[in-house]
């Protein structure tokens, strides 16, 4: 069994193959105490180390220091306002006007299979058994039930926990903060590892030190956002990829998030997950309940590298779905970076026709074919073909591009509505604003309120009466700017505080009848590139659009980064143009290929009028996609050099589960002079296996080496003349 639990230790133990976490009871006056998380260790009594049995010692024992003791307890999900001054996970305020809050135990159960959160994304069981444990608590003077749920996934090393509050009492309540997951641990010289970022530069990873009092990330946006990302990890100074202790939290939410590390003076650190606190206030009825959204732990103590594998077994078996979980996706074309808004159906054809010469198998036709739109101005809610563009009509351009043997593609943006269209003259209303304010405009667009039932049902059909007049087979669903201007006309005031939670519901609501409805259907999730890049979205889409910036160099810091924690089939990757849009830098086509083969893998230009030389490559690079993309979607990663760390060269590494075949991926960002070749040590290879070693572009370069020499004493990549050059060598394993 995954859990069990000490009837005499009142201790919790949740086991997975490799970490064990740890949970006890104090008390009677049932105290919820975080005892232990970290590598595997045999069923005992740990509660010690909770240091209970020291000054200010239980309250029971010592009323006189009850706040001393509240203060310096290792709590596993504290309540507020009654002498505990660190950062609380819930705080529910009364008609009267008091926020405390005291969260205790009453019982629990052990479950075998894992609840789903109503509205909400979440992990799944699959093939796998799992365990869940509820932990059943009570605040007894608000009569307010609280219940803690932890998922194990002995597999993974992966621990799922996520709160339900139910309002058993006579009176409303509002609830003003709830927290997944937090969770108190000695500091023991850690640093955080956190990504920050922006438009076309998401997930930067950055290491932080931890100083006494809160450091955190968060968002207010109403997305996850580009600036910051709902994920916190905890490791040792002295950790590598390849060994110390590294805790990671991830939320799967899309919306509003606050992680959090929190020091105090006796150098505990409590680490805080969940909804951002801002702006929220949630009103509980007399029966009615909450459901926080879930927070993904795992720890690892054979270094980060370990985690990035424990987050990407994770997402692939257990929270990407579909008809796409465990496949290949077809190399498509987008015709944004080639036309923008200029295009006709001719001209898209003429794409489609060079296109699927290539080998090419979708076409898909980005921004600016409804309405009225010829920039970005306009026509947003429209959500109808504008024949002057799309001569024919969309079945027939769809058709056309069918005979070509080529899928079809199409792009919206329907949480969106622009003041100069047909849907703001009649529903001006239905935008997100505030009565006497002049609303913000981003972008020159308003936000829809999909808190309201009749926008989502008008959104949905829009979409959806578009994918049944045509053969369409993907659709990239986009994003433009975040919220503001906070009020519904439908929300009662002392409901306008559940608008941002209720705006994810609404997105989360929508997405899941668009995939039930078009199960083939292939969804893309993008936001301004990559702002809503999250495990939320990741539920209903097995992909999403990494970043605008398509520039092989930039990619190499944003993709590690995404990487950290996501698998490479969920990264929308592209080849693109050069001069590069976003940076003007360029790169050899050879290059922006292998880079963007650790993604989804298509292209973003104007295939007929790039070089010839770059265009006759294509057919290489399609089939060096499909040569490798098996390995690389479902193989293991490993980081082996940082240029966001060395500012010299790239490298990673995918390999096979069985250890049969690896995928190297080098990069040359800057070249050096008068230099020896560079030595990369490889990782994850069998040691006592010899590897027959190819190059990518070098046809008859080939030698053997044995797995330990490469991952002791290294490989030797040869530095070439010039910026950006790349080297994509393959290992497989020699037999007899």
């Amino acid at each position: 069994m995954a859990i069990n639990f000490n009837e005499k230790n009142r201790l919790f133990q949740l086991d997975t193959d490799n970490t064990s976490y740890v949970i006890g009871i104090v008390d009677e006056e049932n105290f919820v105490g975080h005892v232990y998380y970290g590598s595997r260790i045999k069923p005992q009594d740990l509660s010690y180390l909770m240091r209970i049995y020291e000054a200010p010692f239980v309250p029971s024992k010592n009323n006189r220091d009850r706040t001393s003791f509240l203060d310096a307890f290792p709590m596993e999900y504290p309540g507020n306002g009654l002498g505990d001054y660190r950062e609380s996970a819930i705080e529910i305020c009364t008609k009267a006007g008091y926020t405390a809050v005291s969260v205790t135990y009453e019982s629990y159960e052990i479950t075998k299979d894992k609840p789903q959160l109503e509205g909400l994304p979440s992990t799944f069981s699959g093939e796998e058994e799992t365990e869940t444990l509820i932990l059943h608590c009570r605040d007894q003077v608000l009569n307010v039930a609280i219940d803690l749920l932890y998922t194990v996934f002995e597999k993974e090393d992966v621990i799922t926990r996520s709160v339900i509050v139910r309002n058993d009492g006579a009176e409303d309540v509002y609830l003003d903060k709830v927290y997944s997951s937090s969770f108190d641990i000695d500091d023991e010289d850690y640093e955080m590892i956190t990504l920050h970022g922006s438009w076309a530069r998401e997930r930067q990873i950055e290491y932080r030190s931890i100083g006494y009092g809160k450091q955190s990330v968060g968002s207010v946006r109403g997305e996850s956002s580009h600036q910051e990302h709902p994920f916190i990890a905890l490791k040792e100074k002295t950790t590598t990829q390849e060994q110390g202790r590294v805790y990671g939290m991830h939320f799967v939410y899309s919306g509003n998030f606050l992680a959090q590390v929190e020091k105090n003076q006796f150098g505990l650190l409590r680490l805080t997950m969940g909804i951002n606190p801002e702006n929220f206030r949630w009103k509980l009825t007399p029966g009615a309940s909450f459901t926080a959204p879930e927070v993904v732990l795992t720890y690892s103590d054979h270094g980060i590298g370990q985690m990035t594998r424990n987050y990407h077994d994770m997402y692939r078996k257990h929270l990407i779905r579909g008809e796409y979980k465990d496949k290949k996706r077809p190399i498509l074309i987008n015709n944004w970076e080639a036309t923008y808004f200029d295009f006709t159906t001719e001209k898209l054809l003429d794409i489609a026709r060079q296109a699927s010469k290539l080998g090419i198998e979708m076409l898909v036709m980005d921004d600016g074919w409804f309405g009225h739109r010829n920039d970005d101005n306009t026509s947003l809610g429209d959500w109808f073909v504008n024949e002057n563009k799309i001569q024919g009509g969309l079945k027939y351009l769809v058709d056309e591009v069918n005979k070509l043997g080529m899928k079809f593609g199409i792009w919206f943006e329907p949480e969106m509505i622009s003041p100069d269209s047909k849907l703001y003259e009649k529903h001006s209303d239905w935008a997100i604003q505030i009565p006497g304010r002049v609303a913000s405009l981003g972008r020159n667009q308003y936000v829809l309120d999909l808190s309201r039932k009749e926008v989502r049902d008008y959104v949905y059909n829009c979409v959806a009466d578009i994918l049944h007049s045509a053969n369409i087979e993907y659709v990239k669903w986009d994003m433009n700017r975040q919220l503001s201007d906070i009020g519904s006309a439908v929300l009662a005031a002392d409901e306008q505080g559940e608008l941002f939670h209720r705006y994810v519901l609404g997105v989360y609501e929508l997405q899941e009848r668009l995939i039930h409805e078009f199960p083939h259907l292939l969804l893309e999730n993008c936001s301004g590139g990559g702002a809503r890049f999250d495990p939320g979205m990741l539920y209903y889409s097995p992909q999403i659009w990494c970043s605008d910036d398509t520039d092989a160099v930039e990619r190499l810091k944003i993709q590690e980064g995404t990487s950290l924690i996501y698998p490479l089939s969920s990264m929308g990757a592209h080849v693109s143009d050069c001069p590069n849009h976003t940076v003007g830098r360029v790169t050899p086509f050879e290059t922006r290929g292998f880079v963007a083969l650790a993604g989804t893998f298509g292209y973003e230009l104007d295939v007929t009028k790039i070089p010839e030389e770059d265009r006759n490559m294509i057919p290489s690079q399609i089939a060096m996609y499909h040569k490798y993309n098996d390995l690389v979607r479902e193989g293991d990663y490993y980081r082996i050099a940082s240029y966001n760390e060395n500012h010299e060269y790239d490298c990673y590494e995918v390999t096979a589960k069985d250890q049969s075949e690896a995928l190297v991926t080098f990069v040359q960002v800057l070249a050096r002079p008068n230099c020896h070749s560079r030595k990369i040590r490889l990782q994850g290879l069998k040691a006592d296996a010899k590897y027959e070693i190819s190059y990518e572009n070098r046809e008859n370069e080939k030698q053997i080496l044995g797995g330990d020499a490469l991952m002791n004493g290294g490989l030797l990549v040869a530095s070439v003349f010039g910026d950006y050059h790349a080297e994509l060598i393959h290992l497989v394993e020699v037999k007899g």
